[in-house]
């Protein structure tokens, strides 16, 4: 701090005594001129001051202040003034306020647009077998093995006779990955016929994956340096055309009710983008035997603001298991740590390095602990909506095939001659072509080795409530069933 010294001199004369009151009179008379003098000013200044500021409320084209401020004293006409002046600024300043929250909310337009174009990406379709295991593959020893999953116990009538142990099962550790991919139903086996824009396609166009129905089949996944496939235009015969066997005769028999066996019949088919995994066992629809289904799609492109003006996921997901994120990659990726978390094991569709759970695993521990997760644990498992995503809605619609008229002729088209009812092959009676599968191949009833023919059959009830001495089936079909019976029993 600067400090200033003021200095005084005075100088002494001999007659100071005597003139000391006269000087202090003066000194007094001086102060009072002067601090008289100060205070007329200040009283002047504030008199200015509020003529001013009254001056200034008068032209102020702020309203209602030139009611308020006035010459004189403060009445109640001033004071009513002055509440409404109150009033009114409260609610400007409320509403600036909420302007500015409002703003601070970020809020954005939904746009919805249709456009066309010359070309588009064709999607992935992966389609499952609703049954995971053939019948036919099984030994006793996997039998045993997958008893915790069917609900099978030893000593249980079996209705078939299991399959001699193959060297397999010798040579390797079994697991789930291994045995759902033996026992699988082969896409060589189902695949009668498949053919895009026109063009021929066989079981090298489809790729494997695994879901929570086993082995599936996924066509144009663009993997393996394969380029993604183009389609010019919609309608009829410009996609994706393939006729299915699913192979009914090797469908499991059911011997209770867990997670992995199943009543249905058919595929499931889910169809999504080559960028995000199948989530098939949710997302997918069924297709029927028995029936043509078409299915349109329209691909739908959903862009999502990023924050602050939405809550959509921006960035790339931390997964180690995928590089893309979507929200199926996000939840088969949360289900597998929980999982591992849990029960120190994955399911056979879930990436990673885990060891695979046993079938006593599946039931004990991994079933319940995804049940648990999807229906009452909110909080572990939360998926952002990513800011750009792919989805495909669906129209289905499906027709009988084959009609009464066409029967016979596919029939004698695909090699099977119409002697009666049911149809039986050209080669003689006792090898009865029939089955409880709209598309599928014929196979003789015997279980012998004969070569097996392609075939379209039409609703079993139609043809066998007609015959005099009904069908037979073998007690393979239902547990705990006679051997002998008649066919419509349990199909009509």
């Amino acid at each position: 701090m600067p400090l200033q010294i003021f200095c005084t001199i005075s100088f002494s004369r001999e007659e100071a005594p005597e003139d000391a009151a006269a000087t202090e009179k003066e000194e007094d008379e001086a102060d009072e001129f002067l601090y008289g003098q100060e205070e007329d000013e200040e009283d002047e200044e504030d008199a200015g001051a509020t003529t001013d500021f009254v001056a200034f409320a008068s032209s102020c084209t702020l309203h209602g202040l030139s009611h308020i401020f006035v010459e004189g004293s403060l009445g109640a006409r001033q004071a009513l003034w002055a509440l409404a002046f109150l009033l009114s600024l409260s609610v400007f300043l409320y509403q600036v306020a909420d302007r500015i929250a409002y703003y601070l909310e970020y809020h954005h337009v939904t746009l919805l647009s249709e456009e066309e174009s010359p070309e588009m990406t064709f999607p992935a379709v992966t389609f499952c077998n609703i049954n995971r295991v053939r019948l036919s593959q099984l030994s006793h020893e996997d039998l045993l093995y997958l008893a915790p999953l069917v609900d099978y116990e030893p000593g249980m009538e079996l209705g078939f006779t299991p399959a001699q142990p193959g060297p397999w099962e010798e040579d390797e550790p079994l697991n789930l990955y291994g045995f759902f991919n033996r026992t699988c139903h082969q896409l060589e086996d189902m695949l009668l016929s498949c053919s895009y824009r026109g063009q021929r396609c066989g079981p090298g166009d489809f790729a494997p994956v695994f879901t929570r129905y086993g082995k599936c089949y996924t066509f144009n996944a663009g993997q393996d340096g394969k380029p993604r496939l183009i389609t010019m235009k919609g309608g009829t015969g410009n996609g994706l055309e393939i006729m299915l066997d699913i192979q009914q005769d090797e469908y499991l028999p059911v011997w209770g009710e867990t997670d992995e066996t199943s009543f249905e019949a058919g595929i499931k088919v889910q169809i999504h983008s080559q960028d995000e995994p199948p989530l098939i066992d949710q997302l997918g629809f069924g297709v029927a035997p028995g029936f043509q289904t078409f299915v349109s799609c329209q691909e739908q492109r959903l862009i999502y603001l990023p924050p602050p003006w939405g809550d959509c996921k921006a960035v790339a997901g931390d997964s180690e298991f995928y590089d893309t994120y979507s929200i199926t990659a996000c939840r088969i990726d949360c289900e597998t740590r929980y999982l591992v978390e849990n029960c120190n094991c994955r399911m056979v569709h879930m990436p990673g390095d885990a060891p695979y759970c046993t079938p006593e695993q599946y039931k004990e521990c991994a079933d319940p602990a995804l049940d648990f997760l999807v229906e009452k644990d909110n909080e572990y498992c939360i998926c952002e909506m990513p800011c750009n995503m792919t989805r495909y809605g669906k129209e289905l619609s499906m027709v009988k095939i084959p009609s009464k008229a066409s029967a016979k002729y596919l029939l004698r088209a695909w090699g099977v001659t119409v002697l009666g009812s049911p149809w039986e092959r050209s080669r003689g009676p006792k090898q009865r072509c029939c089955g409880g599968m709209a598309l599928g191949l014929c196979k003789d009833l015997d279980e012998s080795s004969g070569p097996k023919i392609p075939f379209i059959l039409q609703n079993p009830c139609e043809s066998i409530r007609g015959h005099p001495a009904g069908m037979t089936y073998a007690a393979n079909i239902l547990p705990h069933h006679p051997a002998r019976g008649t066919f419509e029993d349990f199909t009509c």
